[in-house]
């Protein structure tokens, strides 16, 4: 099993940027996708989800209007769209693949780091 993140980097307050996380060794079409996030000193929270059947997706009320979720089955990969960042979106970004039929099976990637400043 493998899951890799891309995409992070710096970017300015107010821009874009789109990560991605390619995933391998499973079968990802059965797993719940999430992006987690971790800033310094804090704890890990979900970012947002997007469902194996259906697509359906959840956000946290903070990216709410500003990062889109999406998956590409056929490419087995997830994306997250991130747009009018903030300095408060600074932190390290996580691709979480949770089997839909277990609550325990479940994979991680490393992490890309994500940094909004001026």
């Amino acid at each position: 099993v493998q899951i890799v993140e891309s995409g992070g980097g710096l970017v300015q307050p107010g821009g874009s940027l789109r990560l991605s996380c390619a995933a391998s060794g499973f079968t990802f079409s059965r797993y719940v996708l999430s992006w987690y996030r971790q800033a310094p000193g804090k704890e890990r929270e979900l970012v947002a989800t997007i469902t194996s059947v259906g697509g359906t997706t959840n956000y946290a009320d903070s990216v709410k209007g500003r990062f889109t979720i999406s998956r590409d089955n056929a490419k087995n990969t997830m994306y997250l769209q991130m747009n009018s960042l903030k300095s408060e979106d600074t932190a390290v970004y996580y691709c979480n693949a949770q089997y839909m039929f277990s609550a325990t099976l479940k994979y991680w990637g490393q992490g890309t780091q994500v940094t909004v400043s001026s």
